[in-house]
């Protein structure tokens, strides 16, 4: 957990929603110097905080409306914080709790340096980032219409399998297969919806890989490297990621990607494991892929696995494997590196 520790005249703490935003500034004595609710406009913004410009640092919650303040700060050179939202709750948390309360205490936190601090993802990439979790989260839709084809051939107990239906020459004839006129409709329902996510997700998938070619095509050619990733997840690591200087080892590396175990101990007694959703889901994802992948048609890796599937299980030495691969990752992209197999398996 990282805190912001730096020293300024005056700190503004922000309760930020989507139509108001309420503002606290203190100054480095602690003093209120303005405690106000205003509409969430970059004019109203800027009015309000004018008289402490010279030496003024903001900071918001890490809520999905940051992004225009986050710019807004930018464009004026005015330092920005975003505030870690799980973390701030546990710092801050009371029995009374309202708009006015939070940006006053935003504000305290700020001043003596307790704010921890989440990634504010700069927008030359943000947006494409968004773009790509929006076609995952297509993907996952379009997932769950094949789920309920196969679901439906199981409740009537077709003679003969479905096959591959993500493929579109496996679903040529499929309503035939279904006797009632009712279920029928059902399916034709699900293939109206999947025949339209096929080539909007193609569309999307295209346009992102050609924007990722003008962001950082070296790291996602590095990336291509591990057997295994292909252009989605390669995607998904460059996006996520973003800039793999900001973390300065690798252990924070494969923390933010949910890699490692979490652990809560006090008083030297173990009290199980914790904060396993704190991190990056996507990068735990595609990690996770990545590990199922990189064993397919790569008979070192299975060996390799093997050997710790008889030491630990099948499914810990998957998931030694993915954190293995997230570590190669971390070097890959610092050292501007391709993958080596022989030093992978080796280590």
């Amino acid at each position: 957990m990282k805190f912001y520790t730096i020293q300024h005249q005056f700190y503004c703490g922000i309760d930020l929603h989507t139509d108001w935003m309420y503002l606290c500034v203190i100054d480095a004595e602690g003093v209120v110097r303005l405690h106000k609710n205003i509409r969430t406009e970059p004019e109203a913004f800027l009015r309000a905080v004018k008289p402490f410009r010279d030496d003024l640092v903001v900071c918001a919650e890490c809520m999905f409306t940051w992004y225009w303040l986050a710019d807004l700060c930018e464009d004026e050179g005015i330092p920005f914080v975003l505030g870690h939202a799980l973390y701030m709750r546990a710092i801050h948390g009371g029995k009374a709790k309202n708009d006015k309360i939070d940006s006053h205490k935003i504000a305290v936190l700020l001043r003596g340096g307790m704010i921890p601090c989440a990634y504010v993802y700069p927008r030359r990439m943000r947006a494409t980032r968004d773009l790509l979790r929006r076609r995952n989260h297509l993907v996952r839709k379009r997932a769950e219409l094949y789920a309920h084809i196969q679901n439906t051939a199981s409740q009537y107990n077709l003679a003969e399998p479905l096959g591959r239906i993500a493929k579109s020459r496996n679903r040529r004839g499929l309503l035939a297969r279904f006797g009632e006129g009712s279920v029928q409709k059902n399916m034709a329902v699900d293939l109206a919806l999947i025949e339209f996510y096929d080539p909007l997700i193609k569309e999307l998938e295209q346009a992102i890989e050609k924007t990722a070619q003008g962001h950082d095509p070296v790291a996602l050619a590095l990336l291509r490297t591990i057997p295994g990733v292909g252009q989605i997840l390669a995607l998904v690591m460059l996006y996520e990621t973003e800039d793999i200087a900001r973390f300065p080892r690798v252990q924070d590396f494969v923390s933010y990607c949910r890699l490692v175990k979490s652990a809560r101990e006090s008083n030297g007694k173990k009290k199980g494991p914790s904060g396993k959703k704190i991190g990056n889901a996507h990068l735990k994802w595609a990690f996770s892929e990545a590990a199922a992948m990189f064993l397919k048609n790569n008979e070192p890796a299975k060996a390799y696995l093997a050997k710790l599937a008889n030491r630990h299980g099948k499914g810990k030495a998957l998931s030694i494997l993915a954190h293995k691969l997230g570590r190669a990752v971390y070097f890959m992209l610092k050292n501007q590196v391709s993958f080596d197999q022989e030093k992978f398996l080796a280590a």
